[in-house]
């Protein structure tokens, strides 16, 4: 433990690294330099300061120095003594707005200007030049942002959104250093964190914000959300008003309001590092950190002092913000904001227990801004028990690094298990029998009423896996290379690859590792195939987060065309992912993570190749966890119901209440169809068939394919039927019972299953409707009336009543 005196040597330098120049009072010359500190200056009393601050020849602050391990709450209030008893003939008196408590190893900052006036902690003592600025403010940061904050207005931000930047607003007019926000995956965090730049910017003079993400094409699309915002009271664009600089070298440019970079860049320029290269390659801690990941030191760099930002945004801010670049954060006199969807028990400590506002998945569901899910799983034989290849056979190993394989025959028999795949070996029947398992369900139980493949995402355990995966994709769909590609950190421009994903009709399925598997907007999204587990309970999250984002209906269709709406996305869990128990670390050795330092430790160079074992699906289903989901958009169902019958002819009909005056018409069925995507995306048909299938399979039948499925829905929702089924199934059924007992010509029996189709669809038949297909190319209405005569319209009300009850 060092002396007072030795503390004072280690205060000396801290000086002079932030630019004071230092004097014995004996010498002093205070106007020497921009900053001067005097040692050891005569105060009244017989008191003396340790030092007195100096800018300009002003005196405008004091230093108290103690010894390493001195508490420093004492020591702050022994300054506060010196600077009510300053010499009477020492200028500006009034003005001496600050004081430090220093033991070379913490250092503690106090401005009595601040409303309600607290001291924090801070890295090292301010640059003369930040405190000369400071003193020529008439306000200091923290009173502008008590006093000059204007109301928030609603104006186009969600509810969770202006709650959000309104409890935001408030920490930081306490002065609380530190605040989170706890906002669901795609309910607009970013758009959150610019509209509260803006207004720091403009109504408290914030000097600079710094926004900080984990890779680089975070960074590009944080960027976008800057140039793409309209600012509210004034209309023009953010970056029209201020300039925001992407990163791409170690040099701050001065004009800069706001800095975009990612934490590895910014640690590298304090640590001096001139020639920084980054790309695509810089990867997400929520792989990269393991739980013994160590802190990484920083030293102080004068060409980035510590007021450089007022503002440190935190986008995503996992286990990594309080472990590996905890002093990366704290380098910086900032405020820090952090924004995520999946905080940790630490990640509430290191801010303090500060959650200023929490929106989860569930609100965000219920308010229409997310959309829910269903799990649906796929276990095969080798997935869950591994194989084993016989002694004998004749085998290929592959190289990891250059995938050249070399041949053997195999001496004894080699075992392998489940969690060896696609690392030690490499099954291609498994992932073959994966894929087509998916294919092949499809159609028949996650996209029933599709033809078109869905948008999908699949996740790979690493590069090599997810080339595997590509090709093997690529057969079993028999498509071509546009319509499943790779998007990993290897890839050819892969934020092309992914621009094109969001936007191109034929690119179906990407595979990737980690790149799109946080942050990453791609709405059309509808279904994710985890084919690789996940330890981290926070990642695993981050990754369905890809799912769960919204897109207006048109959108959708733009690039699939068969879709109506975007309802819930669809988790084909292939490892178990769903089911495994997780933690709140991140990676550790084994899983899968980009090479780096902290990668999983060395292994067998060379895989197996393993083309003998034949894989067999074991089991296929959706899990009870997508029972919940089910549950909720049936009762979000029912209620609607209750809360709309009154003004809904279609439900008052339906419902067979009193009030109901005509018989069901297709406006009525429209009219409740929009009503009900108004209330909320997932109250579409094929969301609430699905929920129902989910719910109780036994009871539901066949898939919705028209909007007269309403009509079933209301009716099984109601109690009314105890099987759901098509509302054409029905008409067909009482058409069969309508026809019994009656003789009919094999040209009249055609013309009435055209009459009960067309009556399946539009709920009527009119005499007109013979004008229109199929009838007009038939004879249309002079045909009718020859074959069925004068009773046509009493057989055409009879047919309809019976059909349509």
């Amino acid at each position: 433990m060092t002396t007072e005196a030795e503390a004072r040597q280690i205060i000396d330098s801290m000086l002079e690294e932030s630019g004071w120049q230092i004097q014995n009072y004996a010498e002093r010359a205070t106007d020497a330099s921009l900053g001067v500190a005097v040692r050891e200056y005569p105060l009244r009393f017989n008191q003396r300061a340790d030092y007195l601050l100096f800018i300009g020849g002003v005196a405008v602050g004091v230093i108290e120095a103690k010894s390493e391990g001195t508490t420093l709450s004492g020591a702050l209030q022994q300054a506060e003594r010196y600077r009510a008893n300053l010499p009477n003939d020492l200028p500006n008196r009034t003005r001496f707005f600050y004081s430090y408590a220093s033991t070379g190893i913490e250092t503690y900052f106090r401005d009595f200007r601040d409303p309600d006036s607290r001291s924090r902690q801070v890295f090292i003592f301010h640059t003369p030049q930040a405190l000369f600025n400071a003193f020529n403010q008439p306000q200091t940061l923290r009173e502008r942002l008590k006093t000059g904050m204007l109301p928030l207005k609603k104006d186009n931000l969600r509810v969770c959104q202006f709650e959000a930047i309104r409890q935001l607003e408030r920490s930081l007019a306490e002065a609380r250093q530190r605040a989170l926000i706890q906002m669901a995956t795609g309910s607009g965090k970013t758009y959150v964190a610019v509209s509260s730049v803006y207004r720091l910017i403009k109504f408290a003079n914030v000097k600079r914000v710094i926004f900080l993400v984990d890779r680089n094409n975070l960074g590009r699309q944080a960027l976008r959300e800057f140039q793409n915002y309209t600012t509210p009271d004034d209309g023009r664009k953010f970056t029209e008003l201020y300039n925001v600089q992407h990163l791409s070298s170690n040099v701050i440019d001065e004009t800069s309001s706001v800095c975009i970079t990612t934490i590895q860049r910014l640690y590298a320029m304090l640590t001096g590092e001139p020639d920084y290269e980054s790309d695509d390659e810089e990867s997400s801690d929520f792989e990269q950190e393991t739980e013994d990941s160590p802190p990484q030191e920083v030293v102080y760099n004068p060409n980035i002092p510590i007021d450089t930002f007022d503002l440190i945004i935190v986008d995503e801010c996992h286990r990594s913000i309080y472990g590996k670049w905890r002093h990366v954060l704290e380098y910086f006199d900032a405020f820090i904001l952090g924004l995520t969807a999946t905080p940790y028990n630490q990640t509430l400590n290191f801010f303090n227990q500060n959650l200023v506002y929490e929106y989860r998945h569930e609100q965000a569901i219920q308010d229409d801004v997310n959309v829910g899910y269903y799990v649906y799983r796929i276990k095969t034989e080798i997935t869950e028990s591994g194989s084993t290849v016989a002694e004998g056979s004749y085998v290929a190993r592959r190289d990891r690094v250059s995938r050249r394989l070399t041949w053997e025959e195999l001496d004894e028999d080699e075992e392998y298990t489940g969690n060896q795949l696609d690392r030690e070996v490499v099954a291609e029947d498994q992932i073959r029998t994966v894929i087509q398992t998916f294919k092949d369900k499809l159609r028949t139980e996650l996209f029933p009423s599709r033809t078109i493949v869905p948008k999908t995402l699949i996740f790979a355990k690493d590069d090599s896996h997810a080339e595997d995966i590509v090709k093997i994709v690529r057969e079993v769909f028999a498509k071509g290379d546009d319509f499943c590609q790779k998007i990993t950190y290897q890839s050819d421009r892969p934020e092309d690859l992914i621009r094109r994903f969001r936007t191109d009709p034929i690119f179906r399925i990407a595979v990737s590792v980690d790149m799109i598997s946080t942050g990453t907007d791609i709405k059309p999204l509808e279904c994710l195939v985890f084919m690789r587990s996940v330890r981290s309970s926070g990642y695993f999250e981050q990754m369905k987060g890809r799912g769960v984002r919204t897109i207006k209906p048109e959108d959708l269709r733009s690039v699939t065309g068969d879709a109506t709406a975007k309802t819930h996305f669809i988790i084909v869990d292939a490892v178990g992912v769903c089911e495994s128990i997780k933690t709140d670390s991140q990676s550790r050795p084994g899983e899968p993570s980009s090479n780096g330092s902290n990668g999983p430790p060395e292994r067998n160079p060379d895989q197996l190749m393993d083309d003998v074992s034949i894989d067999r699906v074991i089991e296929t289903g959706f899990e009870p966890e997508s029972f919940a989901q089910a549950s909720t958009v049936i009762h979000d169902f029912k209620r609607f119901i209750n809360e709309h019958i009154a003004e809904l002819p279609a439900l008052q009909i339906l419902c067979e209440r009193p009030e109901a005056q005509d018989t069901l018409t297709e406006n009525n069925l429209k009219e409740l169809e929009e009503a009900l995507q108004q209330h909320s995306s997932s109250l579409s048909r094929e969301s609430l068939w699905m929920a129902y299938k989910r719910r109780s399979p036994e009871n539901v039948h066949g898939i919705t394919t028209r909007q007269t499925d309403l009509i079933s829905l209301v009716r099984f929702a109601m109690g009314y039927t105890r099987i759901l089924e098509p509302f054409s199934a029905i008409v067909t059924r009482h058409f069969g019972e309508w026809l019994e007992g009656k003789d009919f010509t094999p040209e009249q029996v055609n013309w009435l299953e055209w009459i009960q189709e067309y009556i399946a669809t539009s709920l009527g038949f009119r005499i007109s409707d013979f004008e229109y297909t199929p009838f007009a190319q038939r004879g249309g209405v002079a045909r009718a009336m020859q074959l069925f005569g004068d009773e046509l319209e009493d057989m055409l009300t009879d047919l309809t009543e019976k059909l349509v009850s």
